[in-house]
């Protein structure tokens, strides 16, 4: 059922409506042919294997892709191929499964329940969807999902699981659908996501030999009894009757749109004894089975929030920090996931961007680590086109580098400027990136103090800088000769924190040998060498001579 929801043709996403890509015509059949193959790919491993090889939020995210894509190059694409063209199987349904219309904002849940009444809710259980058939009160068939008309005889497994019974008591023929789930103690979704769940139960499904264990661990949850009574108390009182306490648990009146916005949050974030991806709008009643289309006009689906959005890489920008360290970041087109838009994204390191070897155009996986920090997941699929990009060297770059704004130094210059008027540095009022960009570029800071010997004249000249602001500035820069020795030492980039006599300065320090250094109490071998390379940067020993003659204490 979940892989359905992704074939609605009515999808009201903002990737529907997603400004199209400014491609030539031979470019975008490339892009649409290789999107097409890899949605094949994963259509094949799920519905033929039962291996889910990306989540379905990823899945319904790049269907919903091509969509626009095909939307915005009509001329260039090829018939789309029906996602459930492999999913056959040798075993008909009785009845058909179907599928799910997505409901994509409040607006249209608050529309979809006004035009009904009699309506239910229930958690929409993240699993795979089953057939069962009773004839007699005894099993006969249980039938995977296949493409709704007929799908795997999974009977000799589904006899192997304590969630279906084998009997029922009741005597007339009983054909049930519903979702197996993995058994999840305590699963908050908001939390733990699907983790993996739906795919478990896949592979069981399909696997040769069920064990016990494993087949403990798969739940039964029936969404419905096509055959069954047509109210919907009756019917899930007698489900639970039968043995389906889920169905009567889980399925609730609902009366208006805050109704359904508190019981989608109240699953979305309180524990549930399995995965869920939504919740489920029923009306009580439906029409004979026999009329069931593929997306039914009596039930629909509003999920959850995005945990995992898919979008495009714009552009890959090299940062180079304080310490020399570069971090690729990447420019992405706009995405939202849990109330944040997502713009820019750390790779963390350049090993891993080699190793990911992202390019502009690009689609990845973004997830939110820790319910706040971005960061990468997945590459889902990479552009044809690869642009040659040139990072920067990491030769060039390390904790000595760049004490001037030289060529290929003003990254990290900057960052220089920026740690020592921050709250780890001299802690400058008023003093950050922006101020010091100005000052660069009005060709003001040659090197890492020139501006101790700026004042409100000089500054108000400063382009973006009016008179009151350069007073601020410089009384901040003023303040900064007020400093101690150890603040100033930690502004310069001195590794770690050292304790300090008080007659200690830097010509004492900076005399210092390793063996010295490693002596003091709490400083190892590693950064005793670092203490020693840093007192004796030839850079740092010229900015010392100034410091000096600015009177700056210590120095």
């Amino acid at each position: 059922m979940q892989r359905l929801i992704a074939l609605s043709l009515c999808l009201i996403t903002p990737l529907g409506l997603a400004a199209c890509p400014s491609w030539g015509d031979k470019q975008a059949q490339r892009e649409i042919a290789a999107l097409q193959h890899q949605l094949s790919q994963w259509d094949e491993a799920y519905h033929r294997n039962g291996l889910a090889m990306v989540d379905d939020e990823i899945y319904d995210q790049s269907r919903a892709r091509l969509q626009n894509w095909q939307r915005c190059f009509p001329a260039g694409s090829q018939p789309q191929p029906d996602p459930l063209a492999t999913a056959a199987g040798p075993v008909p349904h009785p009845i058909r499964q179907t599928g799910l219309a997505k409901l994509a904002d409040e607006k249209a849940v608050a529309d979809w329940i006004e035009r009904r009444e009699n309506l239910w809710i229930q958690p929409k259980v993240d699993g795979v969807a089953v057939t069962l058939v009773y004839r007699d009160g005894t099993l006969q068939q249980a039938i995977s999902r296949g493409d709704g008309r007929s799908g795997q005889n999974w009977t000799a497994n589904a006899r192997r699981l304590p969630a279906i019974p084998p009997r029922l008591a009741e005597p007339a023929e009983v054909i049930l659908q519903g979702e197996l789930y993995w058994r999840l103690e305590q699963h908050v979704q908001a939390v733990h996501g699907s983790a993996g769940a739906r795919g478990r139960v896949a592979g069981a499904m399909a696997s040769r030999q069920l064990s016990a264990d494993v087949a403990a661990q798969i739940g039964l949850f029936v969404w419905d009894w096509p055959n069954g009574p047509e109210a919907m108390p009756t019917r899930v009182e007698q489900l639970a009757a039968m043995g389906f306490a889920d169905s009567q648990r889980f399925s609730l009146p609902l009366a208006d749109l805050e109704q359904a916005r508190h019981w989608r949050e109240h699953w979305y974030r309180q524990p549930l004894p399995f995965a869920s991806d939504g919740v489920v709008l029923r009306q009580g009643q439906r029409p004979p089975a026999e009329r069931w289309q593929a997306e039914p006009h009596w039930a629909a689906a509003w999920k959850y929030p995005l945990r995992t959005a898919v979008t495009e890489v714009r552009a890959v920008d090299f940062r180079i920090g304080r310490t020399g360290r570069i971090t690729p970041l990447l420019q992405l087109t706009p995405v939202r996931l849990d109330d944040r838009q997502i713009r820019t994204l750390s790779l963390g390191s350049l090993e891993r961007w080699r190793t990911l070897d992202v390019r502009p155009g690009d689609q990845v996986a973004v997830v939110l680590a820790g319910h706040t920090i971005p960061r990468l997941d997945s590459v889902v699929w990479r552009s044809t086109e690869r642009p040659a990009l040139i990072a920067p060297d990491p030769g060039r770059y390390h904790a000595h580098s760049c004490w001037q704004p030289t060529p290929g130094c003003e990254q990290q210059f900057i960052a220089r400027l920026v740690w020592l008027s921050g709250k780890q540095g001299l802690s400058l009022p008023g003093v950050g990136a922006g101020s010091w960009q100005a000052l660069l570029d009005a060709g003001l800071l040659p090197d890492l103090i020139a501006w101790l010997a700026l004042d409100a004249a000089t500054l108000q000249q400063v382009p973006g800088i009016g008179a009151e602001r350069a007073g601020k500035l410089a009384a901040s820069f003023a303040l900064a000769r007020q400093k101690p020795l150890g603040q100033w030492l930690k502004a310069l980039g001195m590794p770690g924190s050292i304790s300090l006599a008080a007659e200690a300065d830097w010509g004492a320090l900076a005399a210092r040998n390793v063996a010295q250094w490693q002596a003091e109490p709490g400083i190892g071998p590693t950064r005793a060498k670092h203490l020693h390379a840093f007192f004796q940067t030839p850079e740092l020993q010229q900015l010392q001579t100034k410091l000096r003659a600015a009177a700056v204490s210590g120095f």
